[in-house]
């Protein structure tokens, strides 16, 4: 497509009868983004067409789950257990509260099995993992560059620890646009449970630099779904149609005059606010899922937990949301490790298989993909506060993908023999996102906006590379 083709279209849109203009518009700028035709920022076109993954559900375990105790069996750490830890591995290495401190080897906090055709290790504390380990590559040579917990979030879903910079999920609705017309494109939930849970800013889920129509929008999963949403009382559905309206045409007028991109985000802001006032009701009431779903995912509805969670997010990616961002906080386990594991796996578990077995039997699984870990693992090294725990390691831990693209049943990478240092097949947390933006049709290297005058990207200017071993 000819690009002033392009913006003679979106002129004559824009001009067009009430409430056609801006919604018509949204749709075909989606379209022609979608099949590459034009590129958001009117540059590049970084679409492969190739893309097998149209969603992604990003499971973060807050708090940074300990590797050692879920998917990285080491028997030589039990065979040091209590003993001092090898100075060869922990002098001039960045540790969080150890530092300066006696460090001792802590051996493994459960025990491990194999499971699935490929014998993929996984422990005990995630009897429902173990059932889909056919299903998923677990990932056990992740490093990150920030070892506390915020910036270390912000590393993960921006890939930066500056704030104010986009995340994943504005990022790739920046890139593709959302499929669902009633509802955000990107959506986040949370919830809680295990120990010393680590507040989550909303600036996790910011557009940054980006228009802010491409932020996440934070759905309370107990209570007001959104805040703000619901009419006063005395206000119909037609008053309020009335005053969209009237706001959009305003604001329509004012940016004929200083054509403001942000003025354009708030008249779309209005026109979803409006749509969500019905479809998300509709959406979170799940009292028609049948009674063997509801227990499946152990979920009460309105309760807040993960498991209420991750049937959400399955009914948010039949609807078309592009990325659906969960965050369960309480994984940081500095103290009562088998306590707070047997909480936290207790409480998220049972539901995440249940997401992943739902999705494949609906048939979404080959075009969705599912992203599971935390902001960094755990030290091999012993911390005690209210019993065994480990502090916080950046230099080697574990995730796991499944769904569309992913080599299912595998195991990539691994870390030396005490689960210190990531050794083989090394995957930087930029290389998750430029995997991520490849099996959704992105090419990471061409994907930039011009900011302050660099080409910003999700990936930096550092060089990030595709994990061609876990692509199927």
């Amino acid at each position: 497509m000819d690009l002033s083709q392009f913006q003679n279209r979106r002129s004559f849109l824009s001009q067009a009868g009430i409430g056609f203009g801006s919604a018509a518009l949204t749709g075909l700028m989606a379209r022609d983004i979608a099949n590459g035709a034009v590129s958001p920022s009117g540059d590049k076109p970084y679409l492969t067409g190739k893309g097998k993954v149209k969603r992604v559900i990003f499971l973060c375990m807050a708090g940074g789950p300990s590797h050692l105790e879920t998917f990285d069996y080491k028997p030589q750490l039990d065979e040091l257990n209590g003993k001092p830890m090898p100075e060869s591995f922990t002098k001039g290495q960045p540790i969080a509260q150890l530092q300066g401190q006696q460090l001792k080897v802590q051996g493994h906090l459960t025990k491990f099995g194999k499971y699935g055709k490929n014998g993929q290790v996984i422990s005990d504390f995630l009897p429902f993992h173990q059932k889909m380990a056919d299903d998923i590559c677990i990932v056990n040579s992740m490093v990150t560059e920030q070892i506390n917990h915020d910036p270390a979030h912000t590393f993960m879903n921006t890939g930066t620890a500056i704030s104010g910079r986009p995340s994943m999920g504005s990022w790739i609705n920046y890139g593709l646009g959302s499929e669902a017309d009633d509802l955000p494109g990107f959506v986040v939930m949370t919830s809680v449970g295990g120990r010393n849970p680590q507040p989550i800013a909303s600036r996790q889920w910011s557009a940054g630099f980006l228009p802010s129509r491409y932020q996440g929008v934070e759905f309370n999963s107990a209570g007001d779904p959104v805040h703000y949403l619901s009419n006063p009382k005395g206000v119909t559905g037609v008053q309020q149609r009335k005053l969209v309206e009237t706001i959009r045409r305003l604001d329509q007028r004012r940016n004929e005059v200083v054509d403001n991109p942000e003025i354009s985000t708030r008249i779309a802001a209005y026109e979803m606010a409006f749509k969500m006032q019905t479809s998300v009701p509709e959406l979170m009431d799940v009292s028609k899922e049948p009674k063997h779903v509801l227990e499946r995912y152990g979920a009460t509805p309105g309760d807040g937990s993960f498991a209420s969670n991750c049937l959400l997010a399955r009914r948010l990616a039949e609807r078309g949301v592009r990325f659906i961002h969960l965050y369960h906080r309480g994984w940081d386990h500095h103290g009562g490790l088998v306590k707070y594991m047997n909480t936290c796996c207790g409480l998220t578990d049972k539901p995440t298989w249940a997401l992943l077995t739902d999705l494949k039997e609906r048939g979404m699984l080959d075009d969705t993909l599912i992203v599971w870990g935390g902001e960094f693992g755990r030290t091999p090294m012993f911390q005690g506060k209210g019993g065994a725990g480990r502090d916080h390691h950046i230099k080697g831990f574990s995730m796991w993908m499944a769904g569309g693209g992913v080599k299912a049943g595998t195991t990539y990478g691994a870390t030396d023999e005490l689960g210190y240092n990531a050794v083989e097949d090394v995957v930087h947390v930029r290389d998750l996102h430029a995997t991520m933006l490849h099996l959704m049709g992105i090419e990471s290297g061409r994907f930039s906006v011009k900011h302050q005058g660099l080409d910003m990207r999700l990936t930096g200017v550092e060089t990030a590379k595709v994990i061609k071993g876990v692509l199927s």
